[in-house]
């Protein structure tokens, strides 16, 4: 009885501390903003367009633009949103199809593909917002379909924000120079740096802060923690994931403690 009252609270803390999309990120007011903003001004306002969101793994991006896009969802409602992961695709050229088939387009192959979509994302309709995490995948020989990518929102007629997600801060300016001869065609930039110490003392409190009782993990811990990780990384998953193997650990010792405990009453 006691460890499961004890396992109980152990099950909750560890439950917090998974990377699922919170309901507020800490320390990234100005980047939701920024994203709220972007989607706000080019899909609601029907106007094309394209961001670049850069940022080291686990500073982030993808957990914002995942709360912006819950957060607008009533108001994005009568555009079409597509998100892709082009880690899951086999090849660059793969963003395609997968993209013709999110919009119900009929199958179709090589050039023939690419006139259909640029024919439907140029045609009467709502806007399309096309979102694309770990886009460094898309790189190929040539660039040839990142070019097509972000030169979708520049036709006449187009109604597509291209939003793109990756790691590296000068994807656009090593493999995207050409679209830096025209000013329209420039994404925009926005870039996510690693978390601070404080920022990932304050995380880690936040998501500790959601169960009831005695803390698990105390501060000072909590800070060793986002101490050591910010000199790293500045990765918050890593952190998050440092603080539930800290509390498996504990759990598997009470675990063994609790087993050995007589019982009230010098019962047997």
């Amino acid at each position: 009885r006691l460890f499961r009252q004890e396992g109980t609270c152990y099950q909750q803390v560890k439950q917090v501390l998974h990377a699922a999309v919170p309901d507020q990120l800490q320390g990234r007011e100005r980047e939701t903003g920024i994203l709220r903003q972007f989607l706000r001004e080019h899909v609601l306002g029907r106007r094309p367009g394209s961001l670049y969101v850069s940022g080291a793994p686990g500073t982030g991006k993808t957990a914002c633009l995942s709360r912006v896009l819950l957060d607008c969802k009533d108001e994005l409602a009568k555009s079409k949103t597509v998100v892709l992961n082009c880690m899951a695709l086999g090849s660059p050229h793969s963003v395609f199809p997968a993209l013709a088939q999110h919009l119900g387009l009929p199958v179709a192959t090589g050039r023939e593909r690419i006139r259909s979509l640029e024919k439907h994302l140029t045609a009467q309709g709502p806007m399309v917002l096309l979102v694309l995490d770990e886009l460094d995948q898309l790189e190929s020989k040539g660039q040839d379909v990142l070019y097509t990518l972000f030169e979708w929102p520049q036709l006449p007629s187009s109604r597509l924000v291209l939003v793109g997600l990756a790691n590296a801060l000068d994807l656009t300016d090593r493999s995207l120079a050409r679209l830096g001869a025209h000013t329209a065609g420039s994404p925009q930039l926005l870039h996510f740096t690693p978390y601070t110490k404080e920022q990932l003392t304050r995380i880690l409190q936040e998501r500790l802060g959601q169960v009831a009782g005695d803390p698990v993990l105390d501060s000072a811990a909590l800070q060793f923690c986002a101490r050591k990780v910010s000199a790293v990384s500045g990765d918050a998953r890593k952190a998050l994931d440092v603080c539930r193997r800290a509390v498996e650990v504990v759990e598997l010792e009470v675990r063994g403690q609790t087993l050995l405990k007589p019982l009230p009453g010098g019962e047997s």
